[in-house]
């Protein structure tokens, strides 16, 4: 078989190569020597990277539209991406997923860290949900599909072509199915409850799989407990929580349709008399509850990204110290407050400082009893800290 002939793309003489080198897979656009040849290249084409000296470092993605101009697909700079490719990397995908799990309800690829840079595909038994949130992925969708297939043995395959990322990408927002038939939500089983997924209609993929070991653990506070899940989507930690043997339950989300697959939920597991939803926005959802006296053994807020990138990381921490503060006089005393974050510019440290300040100013004290992060089939590549998005803290209060 004929090598393919691809063009190349050059570092700048500062850049730095031993990064790339050391795996580190993405190459900024103030890196990369951006003359016409290269600034005349399709958004999504192929390219070999070279170094200042013209050693190739492997097969890259070229997108001159975004930031991040070049994704490293593959340390051989004359590797062929067709089906067979994809059908190698989706092999190893699914071998871990399958070590972590019993039955095809997961994350089967997440981006860089399975070696498909800007892919995302979550497995709904025996549907698929694909986001090509790059340039290049859209462009090699149909091997891809074609390898999904074969690997997996899916039968219907959605593509969600929405979101931040491909925005940031040039591409259109489209959701689409592709192949197979779709009757309605598709039930998924976890941590022993059941959720509804609309794979065509519902948020990013239909559910949250990242979340699935810390609904677990937020499950165990739960136990003869009354429960308020706030920013709720489909029930996520509502209807583990109930799973689980907690008394009742009461989802606070946006979006009635979200809630009324919550509730599809709770009656599909037999807890329909224990779970209650309410509308409307989550702030003032917690001030209103504050207001009536409310309160609960276990209080979840699992929000949406406050600070997705750098720009909006200072009101992103504001918002985060405010749902703590607003949520804190709402536990039982003795109770436990479960915060989350997945958004990618606050770390660690940042989130669970505007926890403690929020939970301080809400005239409470605690301690902390867990920290959680996505599950282990969101893997993280490890030079590659932006994948290790996704915060939970666990917080015991006061009496």
């Amino acid at each position: 078989m004929t090598a393919p002939s691809y063009p190349t793309v050059r570092l700048r003489p500062k850049a730095e190569a031993r990064a790339i080198r050391h795996g580190f897979p993405w190459v900024y656009s103030d890196e990369l020597v951006t003359d016409r040849r290269t600034q005349g290249l399709a958004p999504g084409a192929l390219a070999v990277l070279e170094d200042a000296d013209r050693r190739p470092l492997g097969l890259v993605t070229i997108n001159g539209q975004s930031r991040i101009i070049a994704r490293m697909l593959d340390r051989d700079p004359e590797a062929v991406i067709d089906q067979a490719w994809f059908e190698t990397r989706l092999t190893r995908a699914l071998a871990l997923r399958e070590m972590l799990h019993d039955a095809p309800f997961y994350r089967l690829v997440h981006a860089e860290a399975d070696g498909l840079p800007g892919v995302v595909i979550d497995c709904f038994g025996d549907a698929a949900v694909v986001q090509p949130n790059a340039a290049w992925a859209e462009a090699h969708l149909a091997p891809l599909v074609a390898a999904l297939v074969a690997v997996t043995g899916v039968t219907t395959v959605v593509k969600n072509g929405s979101g931040r990322s491909r925005g940031l990408e040039g591409l259109a927002e489209e959701t689409v199915l592709l192949q197979g038939a779709l009757a309605g939500p598709v039930p998924v089983p976890m941590n022993g409850a059941i959720y509804m997924a609309d794979l065509l209609g519902g948020q990013k993929t239909g559910l949250f799989y990242d979340q699935r070991p810390n609904h677990a653990f937020a499950a165990r506070l739960a136990r003869g407990q009354a429960v308020l899940d706030v920013f709720s989507h489909v029930g996520g930690f509502g209807l583990a929580a109930l799973a689980a043997g907690a008394t009742s339950a009461l989802a606070v989300d946006g979006s009635a349709a979200a809630l009324e697959l919550a509730q599809a939920g709770a009656r599909a597991m037999g807890a329909e008399d224990r779970f209650a939803t309410r509308q409307g926005d989550a702030f003032a959802v917690l001030e209103q509850l504050g207001a009536e006296g409310a309160q609960f053994g276990l209080v979840v807020c699992d929000p949406p990204a406050f600070a997705p990138a750098k720009p909006a990381l200072e009101a992103g921490l504001r918002a985060y110290e405010r749902v703590a503060r607003l949520a804190a006089p709402l536990v039982a005393p003795g109770g436990c407050l479960v915060l989350c974050s997945c958004s990618h510019a606050a770390d660690l440290t940042a989130f669970r400082n505007a926890s403690a300040r929020g939970i301080g100013r809400g005239g409470r004290r605690g301690q902390i009893l867990y920290t959680g992060f996505a599950g282990p089939d969101h893997p993280v590549l490890p030079q590659l800290a932006e994948g290790g998005y996704l915060k939970a803290l666990a917080f015991r209060l006061d009496g």
